[in-house]
């Protein structure tokens, strides 16, 4: 963690469990940010709490610290069998969850508390057998969780703690009314210690928090804006189909380490991430069909270094934890303006510089208004240089060999990803065509000798 976005609270001022601390130890948590500071000495009392932070500002350890730390100095209610939680996490996406899973393996590494990872897409049989195995904390996404819970593979009984993070997810995902029937399901909330975090907290958030929860304190990191005060925010007003050279022209102008372009659309996913292709860039497609496995390869290519960019819908907006994004480009304005600040928060984390830069075209420039009016100030506009129109030439390694042309702008794009490594499968319908072209000549070569 940067020094700049932490406090003169230390995590050994809490009298933690000692292999609790031991964990954080390991993992070089020693000083608190704001919301950890905020949280904790609230939190580890038992008392619910309804937290508020900027993105990237370390909710995730402020909860996984409280809940840990609980059911390792609490005895569990005598009636519980092993396969029931004690605590339960609900995070609106899968790869928030496996985030969340992530951390807590760290940080609990000592502790002996086992933790069950529960989300669709992947195997379903063998995530019922580590729930029937037994499990300390389960961490999942609403749908699967009650599927396995209306079976009876666990029950609800002995749960001492639970969480709901990025609970604004929910509702705009459709989640709600799920987290409402487990939260109904659980112990009275006066019997059970309730968290719920997240980087917006509106009225129905609010409303939920006071519904489900045992007079919760709300908690606030207080900002001067919405969004993070160390990402630099800028924005273009270009024509629609200005947006690809000019995005290109960025890209070679700022020469970012690492970039998330974002779209609202998997048609303009797929569109941008072959033209970027072909430019020579190493990017992969990231957007809600993807299979989960693809999904979780790809984000590791990208956190290793082996993609450098990826293109991709809100899927990617929330949840994600990719260490040095240095630039986030909304290829096309998102709709709202909590959809902007978790789009930007992907980068400048944990307090790191960045830079956000949107395109306000004639298709999303009306979204714009609602988008400063939320985040509480104006964007600075810049104008577009000179030659920005015009696409630059082809990066030197994107060529193909022997000059062979690159695949066609509007063939159909690769199922999970496209990147250099990969590109040489573009050959093939070029080889074809060349083949095709010798075979009909050759046949009209012929044909005169066999009119005669």
């Amino acid at each position: 963690m940067a020094d700049q976005v932490l406090t003169d609270t230390f995590f050994e001022h809490f009298e933690l469990h000692p292999h609790l601390a031991a964990g954080l130890a390991d993992c070089g948590f020693t000083r608190c940010t704001p919301i950890q500071a905020l949280t904790l000495p609230v939190a580890l009392t038992g008392r619910d709490v309804a937290g508020q932070a900027q993105t990237g500002t370390g909710k995730t350890c402020a909860f996984l610290v409280t809940v840990m730390n609980r059911l390792l100095t609490q005895p569990a209610i005598p009636e519980r069998k092993d396969n029931d939680p004690r605590a339960v996490i609900v995070a609106p996406t899968r790869e928030l969850a496996i985030q969340i899973d992530k951390d807590a393996q760290a940080i609990g590494r000592h502790t002996g508390l086992r933790f069950a990872l529960i989300y669709g897409g992947v195997d379903y049989d063998k995530q019922r057998q580590q729930l029937r195995d037994g499990c300390d904390v389960i961490i999942a996404t609403p749908g699967r969780l009650i599927d396995y819970f209306k079976q009876h593979v666990f029950s609800f009984r002995a749960v001492e703690a639970t969480v709901i993070d990025e609970a604004d997810r929910m509702f705009d995902l459709g989640f709600i009314k799920d987290v409402r029937y487990l939260l109904r399901k659980m112990p009275p909330r006066e019997e059970r210690q309730g968290m719920l975090f997240s980087a917006t907290l509106s009225y129905r958030v609010l409303e939920l928090a006071y519904e489900h929860m045992n007079q919760p304190e709300k908690l606030v990191v207080e900002t001067e804006h919405v969004t993070a005060d160390r990402v630099r925010q800028q924005v273009y007003f270009p024509a629609k189909e200005e947006k690809i050279p000019l995005l290109l022209n960025l890209l070679e102008h700022c020469n970012p380490q690492r970039s998330i372009v974002f779209v609202n659309t998997r048609a303009a996913a797929e569109r941008v991430t072959q033209r970027l292709s072909r430019h020579g860039f190493k990017v992969g497609a990231l957007s809600g069909d993807v299979p989960q496995a693809k999904r979780q390869k790809l984000l590791e290519r990208f956190k290793q270094g082996a993609v450098d960019m990826l293109v991709a819908t809100d899927v990617a907006a929330r949840g994600l934890h990719i260490p040095d994004v240095t630039h986030v480009f909304n290829y096309d304005l998102p709709q709202d303006g909590e959809d902007y600040v978790h789009r930007i928060g992907r980068t400048a984390r944990l307090g790191a510089e960045g830079d956000a830069i949107s395109f306000a075209c004639d298709l999303y420039a009306m979204n714009l208004p609602d988008i400063e009016r939320y985040i509480g100030m104006k964007i600075p506009v810049q104008a577009i240089e000179a030659g920005w129109l015009a696409a630059p030439p082809a990066r030197a390694h994107a060529e193909h060999a022997r000059g062979e042309p690159a695949q066609a702008l509007d063939s159909p794009p690769a199922a999970e990803t496209v990147s250099h490594s990969d590109a040489g499968s573009a050959k093939a319908p070029a080889a074809k065509r060349r083949r095709r072209r010798r075979k009909s000549g050759g046949m009209q070569a012929a044909s005169p000798a066999a009119g005669g």
